[in-house]
């Protein structure tokens, strides 16, 4: 069983896929995803994101290769791969041996990622891919809804870690449901790392709910964020940004050694 260092800092990785899918529409190659990704690493954040879907709306294979080629400057940095592992994602992880790949149930035509896997569903037609990431030296991490029960199951076909689906709390944000739903998050953690697993998070998360979020669930390794980061970003710049996030993930550092300190 994996150890995890369930006291680290959260990491925070850039998805920088709406940089791409702001450039797409023009034919002028700008704003340049390369150089984006490059800002928001000299500002701090400790990986880069992309997911590159069949149909590039956004990320380009081309964008993958030179991304690439440009975390090999970054050594301490982590490239992080997603996608559907049924579909084009596995030809990248092989050209490419990001030190990351979560595997997310889209289908092709899907407009965002909306829900995790389930098992045991999944757990036949997963279970070869991540033994091929794995013997590539490539970490694997499982799209999951926040379910305890599965927490396990995931552990079981090979995952390396979980990325907690985050949208239903972001949904809940600022409203009577929010503490119910940090509880959710909460109790899907610790099944994980029950399980032997690391925790990531993504989806939605952003300045105004990051920090709590962060503070209330244990053992948070990363999170990725993009569309609310790179949002952001239009009006701050991205180091800016980024430092700001940064910020986010302190402060809830921060409140989280603090609710552990009273108990």
């Amino acid at each position: 069983m994996t150890a995890h260092n369930t006291s680290a800092r959260t990491a925070l990785s850039v998805n920088v896929n709406k940089v791409a899918l702001v450039r797409n529409t023009r034919h002028l190659g700008i704003p340049s995803v390369a150089r984006a990704a490059t800002l928001c690493l000299e500002a701090g954040a400790q990986g880069i994101t992309i997911h590159p879907r069949p149909d590039e709306r956004h990320i380009r294979a081309t964008d993958v290769d030179e991304l690439a080629a440009l975390m090999k400057d970054w050594p301490q940095a982590e490239f992080n791969i997603e996608g559907n592992p049924t579909q084009n994602l596995m030809d990248f992880i092989r050209r490419t041996r990001p030190q990351q790949a979560t595997f997310v149930p889209d289908s092709e035509d899907q407009f965002t990622s909306d829900h995790g896997w389930t098992f045991p569903q999944d757990a036949e037609r997963l279970k070869p891919l991540i033994e091929e990431c794995r013997s590539l030296g490539v970490r694997v991490s499982l799209f999951m809804d926040p379910v305890p029960q599965q927490m396990a199951a995931a552990r079981a076909v090979g995952a390396d870690r979980v990325e907690l689906y985050t949208e239903p709390f972001a949904a809940a944000w600022g409203t009577a449901e929010t503490p119910a739903q940090l509880q959710i998050y909460a109790t899907a953690a610790q099944a994980a790392l029950d399980a032997g697993l690391g925790v990531n998070a993504g989806h939605d998360l952003n300045r105004d709910n990051l920090a709590a979020f962060v503070a209330h669930v244990p053992g948070l390794l990363e999170v990725s964020i993009g569309h609310a980061l790179i949002a952001d970003a239009l009006e701050l710049g991205y180091a800016a940004t980024v430092r700001a996030y940064q910020q986010c993930i302190d402060d809830g550092m921060a409140a989280r050694t603090a609710r552990t300190a009273q108990g």
